[in-house]
């Protein structure tokens, strides 16, 4: 049933573009940005003459560089040439990144990679900023000198320009000389506003491979659901919740240990596509519009598609991705009936819907055991979820929830650590704290 039953070399470029891609649907104004970086710092790191490995490391770091900005407001003012308060984003994607051991490396480059060269190159306690994160600033700042509506080349004099200016300043004057040099030829470009920069970057980093294992998989997976979730206190320990859930379910099923822990990564995973969501959408307190219900309605299509290119995880996309489709055919984004969904599919389904009624929302409080387990037998008898994924719930309800609550949490305590080290102290208000108890606020617009 499932296809990770051994280790696998999977392209560590894949791994960070998808979520590369799926923050870049948040706005058009910010699509490609991150490739764009990417690209820009392996060329000066190339014309600088770093080792493979550093050029490798610059390139990662770049296509998740803004990893920390939460919503689009932060992207959107990350485009400003010279920002204000550029630390916050930068240390919340430190903070996620290094989390996941792989990535440690190109965590602490996304750490500073808007320190100035010219504030004398230390971070505090004698600390010095990585010439990574220096490259890194270069590329970004000039990635958002970028008109992406006009012609590319008539804009390379006037770009040069304001990176001369800075030489010494914020650039370190070693990394401008070797953009001037890079800039002098027209394909760098070419390439950087190309409609093929993915496929391009990924030629180049085709040798960078990472052993993936079912404990590394795992460990992936929990950083991509944090941030997921992150985002918002509504949503601090959906995933979670939902991985949790899905678990508990397969084992009471009598799924085999390793799917059942594929389970649990697709629970992770099965909200990848609400990157692209804007906040504000997940936040709102009243009813959705028509509009912003199709925006939400498009987070499992854009999970299955960006996911679908890793093969490895074939099993755990579909598992994911099809968490709001039903029995009747009647659900999205593909339409599958009972004839498509496997037992996998019906669990997840159960496991998303299960931890969104018990969760408080933005607009109401969580249902109560007899109130959520009345909504879902309803949902079973319309042929929304299956009848006996619901029943097997209800008759080990304490079972599976005290496996939620638990696994919720563990991450409130995560997400509280990480809103205060970001605001450096105590949490900015009462209102960022989610509540220790067994109906965490989280969103249930899933």
């Amino acid at each position: 049933m499932a296809k990770m039953d051994r280790e696998a070399d999977v392209p560590l470029f894949d791994l960070v573009g998808c979520l590369s891609e799926v923050i870049d649907l948040v706005s058009p104004a910010v699509s490609d940005h991150h490739k764009r970086v990417a690209y820009i710092a392996l060329g000066i790191a190339s014309e600088q003459g770093a080792p493979i490995e550093q050029q490798h490391n610059v390139m990662l770091a770049g296509m998740v560089h803004d990893i920390g900005a939460l919503s689009l407001a932060d992207r959107l003012h990350n485009l400003s040439f010279e920002i204000t308060h550029p630390d916050e984003h930068a240390e919340r994607g430190w903070l996620l990144l290094k989390s996941f051991e792989s990535f440690s490396t190109i965590a602490d480059l996304v750490r500073y990679h808007h320190h100035w060269w010219g504030e004398g190159g230390t971070v505090g306690e004698g600390e010095r900023a990585p010439l990574g994160s220096h490259v890194l600033h270069l590329a970004d700042r000039v990635s958002v000198l970028i008109d992406k509506e006009q012609e590319i080349l008539g804009q390379v004099q006037g770009i040069c320009g304001q990176i001369k200016e800075q030489s010494g300043r914020m650039f370190a004057p070693q990394l401008v000389d070797a953009f001037l040099g890079l800039a002098a030829r027209e394909y760098f470009w070419l390439d950087s506003v190309s409609p093929s920069l993915g496929s391009l970057l990924a030629q180049k980093a085709k040798s960078v491979t990472l052993r993936l294992n079912t404990e590394l998989l795992l460990g992936l997976a929990k950083l991509f659901s944090r941030i997921i979730d992150f985002r918002s206190r509504f949503t601090a320990t959906h995933s979670s919740g939902v991985a949790a859930c899905a678990e508990a379910l397969s084992r009471l099923a009598g799924l085999s240990d390793k799917e059942c822990i594929m389970m649990r990564i697709a629970g992770y995973l099965h909200d990848l596509g609400k990157l692209g969501v804007p906040i504000e959408i997940l936040e709102k307190p009243g009813p959705l519009t028509p509009e912003e219900r199709n925006l939400i309605r498009v987070h499992t299509y854009h999970s299955y598609r960006i996911l679908q290119d890793i093969h490895e995880l074939d099993d755990i996309n579909f598992w994911a991705s099809s968490h709001h489709e039903r029995l009747d055919g009647t659900g999205y984004p593909f339409h599958l009936d009972s004839r498509d969904l496997l037992l996998a599919n019906r669990i997840m389904a159960v496991a998303d819907t299960f931890t969104a009624v018990i969760e408080d929302r933005p607009y109401r409080k969580g249902m109560a055991k007899d109130q959520a387990l009345q909504l879902l037998q309803s949902m079973a008898l319309s042929r929304a979820l299956d009848p006996n994924v619901v029943s097997l719930l209800a008759s080990n309800f304490d079972e599976v929830d005290s496996c939620r609550v638990a696994a919720q949490a563990e991450v409130v305590g995560e997400y509280e650590d990480f809103r205060t080290h970001v605001s450096g102290g105590e949490p900015r208000s009462t209102a960022t704290r989610l509540p220790r108890r067994s109906r965490a606020s989280v969103s249930a617009r899933s």
